[in-house]
């Protein structure tokens, strides 16, 4: 008979391990990669859900991406950071609170990329307060309503698209017809506490060129960049403009009064086109597939006036028109979501026109709300006598209109050197709210039009058009 012994048993042992095991211990399954295709990783046996972000390790070499779709067992991620030296079998493991990122009162005067990380060598950030990507969502009947006027330094805008706080706007041009350019100036010269920059999918030499020509030094002490160039895969992308607004949604729960500039709002769609496209998803307009626009308005909505007691962020997209198509769908997507647009006119680029603000395309919804009545009616007689002049302008160029036929129109004409005049500024002049207001006052637009001078022929009280003018000349 063998003697005793103080061995536990195996059932001891087992309880003992399972005491050492805390109950909150999470289980990390991770998966196996199988297919890489264009731009889509193809992996199974994983344990996620769509957004989470995971790590893809083949020995020593790792590589982010994140969750945009499944099918059956197989999950397709697509990479974060560039992919080289990657085989199938890699080992696939999920990262926990990857869609939190840091953001603080430090992140003032530095630029940083999607990740929240400094791209400006001034050093680490320490910030500490935890944000999710995705916002969130404030009940319509509690936003504050807009009333109040932003200023933006731009007399153009102040005076006959005028701005409120926590409206938001589009900014609609072609490639290379001045969008970066105004965006600066309103960032140097608005009256907003904080300003928040996002630049998405732009060329990497814009990026410097906006931050040290356009922004300048006393711009960027009250700003914070958020960049994401172009070469940037498109996850970056997405998470950047993501990124911004986060950013700004602090500062707008801390009071703050912010003015958050995205350039451009059409590279995040184009950004969601190939992520949506690369993983199965049908296009539907013109190549676009219908995430993009639902995405579009999950952005934009978070901007805007917050509950009582809280700050605004007033915000400016800027939409790449294609090929000066101003009925592109990302750019009709935008007009019907947002609360005015601003466009941008090639011809008045061309001819040397700063800023080329087109003021018969381009109108502020919330205006009224924000405006006195009189300051209102200014407006609104300016953009009629403009129009009126543009109307005509062929006639009055060729000589085919006499002074006296319309009264309307000879208003025009007589004010409408004094309202190009108006409408140009430099690049380093602003102009304030109560200026720009104070400007289109003294342009007397709202005055009693001249009297009527009968031409021969005519009746009294009867008016004559430029086209019947003409025609009674030859």
């Amino acid at each position: 008979m063998k003697p005793e012994t103080d061995q536990p048993s195996l059932a001891q042992r087992f309880r003992h391990y399972e005491q050492l095991v805390p109950d909150d211990a999470a289980v990390t399954v991770v998966g196996r990669l199988t297919r890489m295709v264009g731009l889509t990783l193809e992996a199974v046996g994983c344990n996620v859900s769509i957004g989470e972000r995971c790590m893809v390790i083949d020995g020593n070499h790792e590589l982010e991406a994140e969750v945009v779709g499944f099918e059956g067992e197989k999950v397709f991620l697509m990479p974060i950071t560039p992919v080289s030296r990657l085989k199938a079998g890699a080992k696939v493991m999920p990262v926990e609170n990857a869609n939190q990122l840091v953001i603080g009162d430090e992140l003032l005067g530095r630029v940083v990329n999607g990740f929240g990380e400094a791209i400006d060598g001034k050093g680490t950030l320490h910030c500490r307060v935890n944000k999710s990507l995705q916002g969130e969502i404030i009940n319509p009947l509690h936003r504050q309503p807009i009333r109040e006027p932003l200023d933006v330094g731009i007399k153009a805008i102040n005076a006959l698209l005028s701005v409120g706080r926590g409206q938001r706007l589009g900014l609609f041009a072609g490639s290379g017809v001045g969008k970066s350019m105004l965006l600066g100036m309103m960032t140097r010269f608005t009256n907003a506490d904080i300003t928040v920059v996002g630049l998405i999918g732009e060329r990497g030499r814009e990026v410097k060129e906006f931050i040290e020509d356009i922004l300048g030094e006393e711009g960027l002490a009250r700003s914070v960049v958020v960049a994401a160039p172009a070469d940037d895969s498109q996850l970056i992308r997405l998470r950047a403009a993501q990124y911004a607004t986060s950013v700004a949604e602090y500062f707008r729960e801390k009071g703050k009064n912010v003015l958050l500039l995205m350039d451009s709002l059409t590279r995040y769609a184009q950004a969601q086109r190939e992520i949506a496209l690369a993983t199965g998803e049908p296009p539907a307009t013109k190549g676009y597939p219908p995430s993009v626009f639902a995405k579009i308005p999950q952005l934009v909505e978070r901007a805007g006036n917050a509950k009582a007691g809280e700050g605004s962020i007033t915000a400016f997209y800027t939409v790449l028109t294609e090929g000066d198509d101003q009925q592109d769908p990302v750019a009709d997507a935008c007009r019907a979501i947002l609360d005015g647009h601003v466009v941008l006119s090639r011809r008045l680029a061309e001819e040397g026109h700063y800023p080329a603000i087109d003021i018969e395309a381009s109108i502020s919804r919330a205006m009224p709300q924000v405006v006195s009545g009189d300051h209102l009616l200014s407006a609104q007689k300016f953009k009629q006598l403009y129009s009126t002049y543009q109307q005509n302008k062929d006639l009055i160029t060729i000589g085919a209109y006499s002074a006296g036929a319309d009264a309307e129109l000879d208003k025009a004409v007589e004010k409408m050197p004094k309202m190009r005049d108006f409408l140009r500024q430099s690049l380093s002049q602003p102009f304030s709210y109560d200026e720009s207001r104070e400007m289109l006052s003294r342009l007397g637009l709202e005055k009693a039009d001249t009297p009527v001078v009968k031409a021969k022929g005519q009746k009294v009280g009867q008016k004559q058009t430029g086209l019947a003018s003409r025609a009674k000349a030859r």
